[in-house]
């Protein structure tokens, strides 16, 4: 299949992958009586209070909190994050039952608009490099490198770009500059996807096993909300949610999950402010389980400050969810603020070395000019985007798609491409 078929059937949508999926939920909830009737009436009697206010006692001894001599440091809560806590409040409730499966262009259009700043600043220059140069030669492949790199796709992405581009150029014996932009995306989506084929979906457990998401990332990036966001998603596709306040340190940290929390129906497991965050994923898990949930979502402190402090306090948040959930956590995903460009390379790097980073979940991705970035990630990093923020809506969270990511930087002139190769 030509690229330009496959690009069309992704964005416009192939019949064969968008029949609908019917959830029958009669048999849903009578799969969820039938494991109700199975469970010890012990079980059925505990109720989840008793079980986030468990005692200390009866967390095992060597995971139990430390105990600390000194106060416990709690983060301020700063002027940006108020705001968002404030918003999240105003916004209605909106419904979270199991909703029909967005159509592929709706979702098509969500990348388009939320790469619009990329577009218009990256795909405007390269509209005019076209523009002033009849030729495909060096100087044209000079000045397309320069701004590749102002675009923070990253230096080794751009040099294995620039050279299948020039080996492109001289197979097909392009000599101008028209339909080059076509290739660009080609090349671009191949170098994404190299590898990349089933790292994408959540590795989400067969019914009736609990699928336990780690998030980590540094204050500000838009973690919180995009576990929120994730939530929702997970309950309109008939998952039942829980999620687990675990970043204790942070002032307002829990109420700003507790937000959430009640604004897409998710209980939240919590503790107080300075809790042991071991100890809340303990409580967690208990309680989920005792619920019957499908998945939950853990919530973590995201200090960069002292990186020893931060590997010690995830390994062993990582060792508790692991004894009590057999091979969990199944995803550990990292936040990142696409605005912040190079600096959420670092950032990765260091959680990457702090714990088994799964997966990257780049917010504010419709606030930057620099969209490039999901490639330098991919390339550097060799972790999968498997989310991205397109705007502040709940249903701005996608799952990062590379065909619809470059149809967003380049879509007027794929446009065309596609219309004159709809034959």
């Amino acid at each position: 299949m030509s690229f330009f078929k496959r690009l069309k059937d992704k964005l416009m949508g192939n019949p064969s992958e968008e029949e609908e999926k019917v959830v029958d939920v009669n048999e849903e909830e009578s799969t969820a009586q039938q494991q109700v009737d199975l469970t010890e009436p012990a079980q059925l009697e505990t109720t989840v209070e008793g079980v986030v206010e468990a005692k200390v006692e009866d967390v095992p001894v060597s995971e139990q909190p430390l105990i600390v001599e000194t106060p416990a440091v709690v983060e301020e809560l700063n002027e940006e994050e108020v705001q968002e806590i404030a918003l999240v409040e105003e916004q209605p409730v909106e419904d979270t039952d199991i909703e029909k499966k967005p159509s592929a262009w709706s979702i098509t259009q969500k990348f388009k608009a939320g790469l619009e700043k990329t577009r218009n600043s990256f795909t405007s220059k390269v509209n005019d490099l076209v523009a002033r140069y009849r030729k495909v030669d060096e100087d044209f492949f000079e000045e397309l490198e320069d701004l590749l790199l102002q675009a923070d796709v990253g230096f080794e992405t751009v040099m294995e770009l620039m050279d299948k581009l020039r080996y492109e150029v001289q197979r097909k014996n392009i000599k101008d500059t028209n339909g080059i932009q076509a290739i660009i995306s080609e090349k671009l989506v191949e170098i994404y996807e190299q590898g990349e084929e089933d790292l994408i979906d959540l590795n989400i457990q067969p019914k009736g096993e609990l699928t336990v998401i780690l998030f980590v990332g540094v204050n500000g990036v838009g973690k919180t909300t995009t576990i929120g966001k994730l939530a929702h998603r997970l309950k309109t596709q008939g998952k039942n949610v829980v999620l687990a306040a675990g970043d204790t340190f942070r002032a307002g940290a829990i109420d700003q999950l507790q937000v959430w929390g009640d604004r897409v129906g998710c209980e939240v497991i919590k503790q107080s402010e300075g809790s042991d965050p071991a100890a809340v994923m303990y409580d967690a898990i208990r309680a989920a389980k005792n619920r019957n949930a499908d998945v939950l979502i853990c919530d973590t402190a995201g200090r960069l400050q002292n990186k020893v402090n931060l590997m010690n306090e995830l390994e062993k948040v990582h060792r508790v969810i692991s004894r009590e959930v057999p091979n969990a956590p199944h995803e550990v995903l990292l936040a990142l603020d696409a605005t912040t460009g190079q600096n959420a390379l670092v950032q990765a790097q260091t959680f990457k070395e702090a714990t088994n980073v799964t997966g990257i979940v780049l917010t504010k991705l419709d606030g930057t000019a620099k969209g490039g970035i999901v490639l330098a990630i991919r390339n550097k990093l060799h972790i999968p985007v498997k989310f991205v923020g397109l705007g502040e809506k709940m249903d701005d969270l996608q799952p990062f798609d590379a065909e619809r990511y470059v149809y967003g930087l380049f879509a007027d002139g794929l446009d065309k491409e596609l219309q004159n190769n709809e034959d």
